[in-house]
């Protein structure tokens, strides 16, 4: 339809992928090269995990390096955007009571990881929202319905997590998953691409691989917000549909 951006979810992996050329930044570049140019960008971030949903509503959102370790090319990447505090308002007035304006974060690297990728130039507003550990799988997924008018009003909205992401299983050695993590990162594919979203909301039926896949929810249910803001009548693409260090899934979806 005319004038509705895509909604995207990004499976960002390793904070590298922001310095490395690779297989995984090369892609999140061919997505942005089809879509169009956003008003702005609502990020919907893992790695802002809080009590309550929150939203920054700051017109110069910081910058937050939340990671540790690793090298100090990371440290200066620097993906100073704007924010937009008139979208943040909307974000509001979409949501309710049920969110609260916070600018005390920014912008962590669940999304400048991949926006650096993405529109490195970092022209474009972007307006971060957290995943709330209060809320259940469907209340993500009902959230991103209420957050879906958005794309009409020139609004990118992204989720940036994992499908897998199990920090403790991790091998930095191996270059594909391991099993469970593989035979689950499909298991989640096939659902969504035959759109049987109920499966990938209720993803604990899927047994032994979903609890290792997810032991903790606030990489997964960004998919489950991206799933809600999406349409019937969107076509579904599939990027970097793999997983890598044993543990972690980088599959990426585009809505459009």
């Amino acid at each position: 339809m005319e004038g509705k951006m895509p909604v995207i979810f990004a499976g960002h992996g390793s904070p590298l992928n922001a310095i490395e050329d690779n297989e995984y930044s090369r892609s999140w570049q061919a997505m942005a090269q089809q879509t169009p140019r956003p008003r702005a960008i609502l990020s919907i971030s893992a790695h802002w995990y809080t009590e309550g949903t929150l939203v920054c509503g700051s017109e110069k959102p910081k910058v937050v390096n939340d990671m540790y370790g690793f090298p100090k090319e990371l440290y200066e990447v620097n993906y100073s955007a704007p924010g937009d505090p008139q979208l943040a308002g909307r974000v509001a007035e979409l949501l309710g009571g049920a969110v609260r304006k916070d600018d005390s974060w920014g912008i962590d690297h669940g999304s400048w990881a991949v926006l650096c990728k993405m529109w490195p130039a970092h022209y474009i507003p972007v307006v971060q929202l957290s995943v709330n550990r209060n809320m259940s799988a469907r209340e993500h997924f009902d959230l991103g319905t209420k957050l879906r008018s958005l794309r009409r009003e020139g609004v990118l909205i992204m989720g940036s997590g994992d499908v897998v992401h199990n920090l403790r299983l991790v091998d930095w050695e191996m270059a594909k998953g391991c099993d469970w993590a593989e035979q689950f990162d499909h298991y989640i594919r096939d659902k969504i691409l035959a759109r049987n979203y109920d499966d990938v909301i209720n993803y604990a039926s899927a047994g032994e691989a979903a609890k290792k896949s997810v032991p903790t929810p606030e990489h997964y249910y960004p998919l489950l917000c991206v799933l809600g803001a999406s349409e019937e009548e969107d076509k579904i693409s599939v990027f970097n549909d793999s997983c890598t260090l044993g543990a972690i899934s980088m599959t990426s979806y585009m809505f459009k």
